[in-house]
């Protein structure tokens, strides 16, 4: 089995300027690092070889803009940058390590105390989510007391 790389490359090049974007696409975060590559991102080729690229916001544009001849240079065969404010694709979802640890369990003393609380509600579905953030406050109370 033989690597396809260069045989993909040669067919986008024969694409004409649109297919250059997928390998710029590919060096972009590498040319220009996370926080830029978070806040911009290469959207299309023009005619005339131009890299348009669209940023989050005008701020960011103008920015980049003045970047311009630090970043064309990192990116294969250094083309001319415009950046425009556009869309840029979503963040990854943050890892699982990252998140938020899930809130601490109530005590049985403490759902008694919440269904007390949500007892007098008359309709069942409100009754149940007052019980529910009632007990969650609880816990969140108790975990946060110096021990």
């Amino acid at each position: 089995m033989e690597p396809l790389g260069e045989e993909v490359r040669r067919a986008l090049r024969g694409l004409g300027p649109q297919g250059a974007v997928s390998e710029l696409t590919s060096a972009w975060p590498a040319a220009v690092g996370p926080e830029i590559a978070r806040n911009a991102w290469p959207a299309r080729v023009q005619r005339d070889g131009t890299l348009v690229v669209h940023a989050r916001d005008a701020v960011w544009a103008f920015e980049l803009t003045q970047r311009a001849p630090e970043i064309a240079p990192r990116l294969p065969g250094a083309p001319k940058l415009r950046f425009v404010p556009g869309p840029i694709p979503e963040l990854e979802p943050p890892a699982a390590s990252t998140a938020a640890p899930p809130p601490p369990a109530a005590t049985l003393e403490q759902a008694r105390e919440a269904a007390r609380w949500a007892a007098a509600i008359d309709d069942a579905e409100l009754r149940e989510l007052v019980a529910r953030a009632a007990r969650a406050s609880l816990a969140k109370a108790a975990a946060d007391r110096p021990v």
